[in-house]
């Protein structure tokens, strides 16, 4: 970045190359927040695919000891 601060080129061209270089800086960092966000929601949903297991599990354990003590009182 600093070369073409000190090219000897003339002021408009060394403004459009400062403002290419900064297009190609916003363009680099948007892909590298939607992959970061891609891969947060992936995780998110993994996360809600667990926790929706192990309550489904939770409540069939939770079912079958109220059976078993049912069937112990009886």
């Amino acid at each position: 970045m600093l070369g073409v601060l000190f090219a000897p080129d003339k002021g408009s061209v060394t403004r459009k190359k400062i403002t290419k270089k900064s297009d190609d800086y916003a363009e680099d960092l948007k892909e590298k927040f939607n992959e970061f966000l891609e891969s947060i929601s992936g995780k998110f949903e993994q996360v809600k695919e667990e926790v929706s297991d192990f309550a489904e599990h939770s409540d069939v354990k939770s079912e079958e000891s109220k059976k078993e003590a049912k069937t112990a009182k009886g």
